[in-house]
């Protein structure tokens, strides 16, 4: 709910990412790629893997529209099936200054994404990407704890001491 209040209010104040992008998800894109490709699209997704910097001045990461981000099992959501993400590419001056992005112990940043999709593209080897012509932070990134449940510890206490009993047992015998 925090997050779709502050998507309103981000689109409210700053305006819409892009006039002629057409708001899509990365399940609309992959389902059908080829109906989309060459158009501005928009899309709003977790940055999340590395941040392929390349040495022509662009970096490739992935960019993950799935429910978990915009609430990680590890944050307290819940669990709702895969992940659903696709490539994106730009220029790395777009990507200065942003969080980290997501991984296991790490949310990463909530952006919205408007570019051209393109579909096996030749000039990329036959990549299927979004091609990045601006991108915008709606919510940073941050850390996440590892909690450890009191039961699981003592559990696993217990089971340790009776794996040392039966074994100081069995050298008895």
């Amino acid at each position: 709910m925090r997050v779709a209040i502050l998507l309103f209010i981000t689109v409210f104040l700053v305006g819409p990412p892009a006039l002629a992008a057409e708001s899509v998800s990365a399940t609309m894109l992959l389902e059908s790629p080829q109906a989309f490709d060459g158009h501005q699209v928009a899309v709003v997704g977790e940055l999340i893997g590395d941040y392929g910097h390349r040495d022509d001045g662009t970096v490739w990461t992935q960019l993950n529209d799935d429910p978990y981000a915009y609430s990680p099992l590890r944050d307290g959501g819940r669990l709702l099936g895969g992940n659903v993400g696709i490539g994106i590419h730009g220029a790395a001056d777009l990507f200065a200054g942003i969080d980290p992005p997501g991984r296991y112990n790490r949310v990463g940043p909530l952006v919205i994404v408007t570019g051209t999709w393109r579909y096996h593209d030749p000039d990329r080897g036959g990549e299927t990407y979004l091609e990045v012509g601006s991108l915008q932070v709606v919510r940073s990134g941050h850390p996440l704890g590892e909690s450890v449940s009191m039961t699981t510890l003592v559990l696993a206490a217990a089971l340790v001491i009776a794996a040392a009993g039966a074994l100081l047992l069995a050298r008895k015998h």
